[in-house]
């Protein structure tokens, strides 16, 4: 029952999960390495003059290696702190388990976002501030091209989503989520700044790295769902209660994902 609670809730506590679609059809299959397949594109169409011979191109296929990553977190209740605690002990750690499962799937995701981005696809701000320029975001834009349109998420830390709502507000590049309603696209959005549908993580305050993500830029490959184990320690009369969860993430598509680095 713990265990259900735990993979159901898991993914409600991630931040970056939105972003990225979930794959199950891995769990229960042997190894710590998954390879995906990655195809090459075959190129534009060519215009051709009558009776002339096409060109073919080959299809060329080359694999991503993922390695699968194994988080826990444990917790200790003495029968003391069960019997006499207020409130809900056992409840309590079996959230806070969870918490920090999802947490730490985050911490994956964000080392391999950080890690593994196109480096055509970095964009690095003149000033070394935490929070960047109006303009700084604008001009990252232009590194899509001419796929910038469509939905994308633009993830800050607290320090860059409290100068959108002070500095956005006037000249109309922020519109907060109560005035979105049915078009926020991505769950756990807060507003949107400059067409970008705007979340906000703690886990980028030290850095002040920004990303600018679009869906399917990101894989979430769930090796093994979270497992939930208790055990009884008899000579202190007390019940460990741990959760633990195999999963792999990378970028899959390059193209859809831009780092904004505050200027070193």
């Amino acid at each position: 029952v713990i265990a259900d609670f735990v993979d159901a809730k898991l993914v409600d506590n991630m931040v970056f999960a939105p972003l990225a679609p979930i794959d199950y059809t891995l769990e229960g299959r042997a190894g710590d390495t998954l390879k995906f397949p990655v195809w090459r594109y075959i190129g534009d169409a060519s215009t051709l003059s009558e009776a002339s011979t096409l060109s073919v191109a080959t299809l060329v296929a080359s694999s991503a290696s993922v390695t699968v990553h194994k988080i826990a977190q444990g917790v200790e209740l003495t029968d003391e702190a069960v019997l006499s605690g207020l409130g809900d002990p056992v409840g309590e750690a079996v959230s806070q388990i969870t918490l920090a499962l999802a947490s730490g799937i985050d911490n994956e995701m964000l080392a391999t976002m950080t890690s593994d981005v196109a480096s055509t696809m970095t964009y690095q701000t003149s000033a070394s501030t935490v929070a960047p320029a109006d303009t700084d975001i604008t001009d990252a834009l232009e590194l899509f091209g001419e796929d910038i349109d469509g939905t994308k998420a633009v993830i800050v830390p607290p320090a860059v989503y409290t100068k959108m709502r002070k500095t956005g507000k006037d000249n109309g590049n922020w519109i907060p989520a109560s005035e979105l309603s049915a078009e926020i696209a991505i769950k756990g959005a807060v507003g949107e700044y400059q067409g970008c549908q705007v979340i906000v993580s703690n886990k980028l305050k030290t850095s002040g790295n920004i990303f600018i993500v679009k869906p399917n830029a990101l894989r979430l490959i769930m090796k093994r769902g979270a497992q939930v184990e208790t055990d009884r320690d008899i000579l202190k009369f007390s019940n460990v209660i741990t959760g633990s969860v195999h999963f792999a993430t990378y970028v899959y598509n390059a193209s859809g994902l831009i780092l904004i680095k505050k200027h070193a």
